[in-house]
């Protein structure tokens, strides 16, 4: 990214004011409810919303989001700035909605770096008032749309030993112990996608005082330097749906990562489908190589 998407509160304050912004809280409706920035508009189907790559699930992805956004109030003017609870509290759903608005060629979006966790640590207002934006047209961009591969792109990924499927999910999902944050056995499979390499997503923040926040660029480069991923490196992220990797894409391309992209579908798609391989238990030793300094 030549420029950062992540933006402080006070930055957002100073948008705010300035107007033409329209600020997306991903939490859930009860947590909107006890407290969030003023006039923010609650969109909670960016991190619920579970995603096929098939044609028609990408015409009802587009289709949903682009009516949701434009109900949110975004026009094409305005720059949008999603935030979840915290960086690493909300599953990556703030950077979810930062993929989803790239996918569909939204030309204006940020993410508040911190969540609501880094404004109210700031002391800044909150509200409890509902937002009642005005509906607006979302335009949707046909040729925006290389953020994302579907599932042949996947596979074919999977059969090109160049291309880095990196797999963000946590240990027990990346070992085959669980298939799923909603539960072990949500999906009818547990495992991995074959050749994939691992960075548990939590890697790529630390802790401050104003919460998680992301390592700063060379930390993020060292990090993925022990699965073999430099800054020349095609990747593809996955995780379960989307939303933990698209906070590993963020990270990734604000270390400048030049070719990174999200298989959306992600492990809910690529599990229910038994004709597709899978790998199972702990990475064998042949395997595990960088993978295996991937722990820690």
């Amino acid at each position: 990214m030549s420029e950062s998407v992540l933006i402080t509160p006070a930055t957002l304050t100073r948008m705010m004011e300035a107007g033409g912004t329209v600020v997306i809280d991903t939490r859930n409706p009860e947590a909107y409810a006890a407290g969030h920035i003023p006039g923010a508009v609650n969109v909670h189907d960016i991190f619920t919303y579970l995603a096929t790559s098939t044609p028609e699930g990408v015409a009802a992805m587009r289709e949903k989001f682009a009516e949701t956004f434009g109900a949110a109030g975004l026009s094409g003017s305005e720059t949008a700035v999603v935030y979840e609870a915290s960086m690493a509290s909300g599953f990556g759903q703030s950077c979810r909605g930062y993929t989803l608005l790239s996918y569909l060629g939204y030309p204006k979006v940020k993410i508040l770096h911190g969540g609501y966790a880094a404004w109210t640590a700031e002391n800044l207002p909150v509200s409890t008032e509902a937002a009642t934006p005005e509906p607006k047209s979302f335009p949707v961009d046909p040729d925006a749309a290389a953020l994302f591969v579907d599932l042949d792109a996947m596979k074919a990924a999977v059969d090109d030993a160049g291309v880095v499927k990196l797999d963000t999910r946590d240990v027990d999902e990346w070992i085959g112990e669980s298939s799923s944050p909603y539960g072990k056995d949500f999906c009818p499979r547990k495992g991995r996608i074959p050749g994939a390499r691992w960075i548990e997503w939590y890697r790529m923040m630390k802790p401050t005082a104003a919460g998680p926040m992301m390592k700063s660029k060379n930390e993020i480069l060292a990090e993925c330097a022990t699965v073999g991923i430099t800054p020349e490196t095609p990747v593809v992220l996955y995780c379960f749906k989307g939303a933990r990797a698209s906070n590993t894409l963020v990270a990734l391309k604000e270390a400048g990562i030049q070719d990174v992209k999200l298989y959306f579908g992600s492990w809910n798609e690529w599990s229910r489908d038994p004709a597709l391989p899978i790998e199972e238990g702990l990475p064998i030793a042949a395997k595990a190589g960088p993978v295996a300094m991937a722990a820690e």
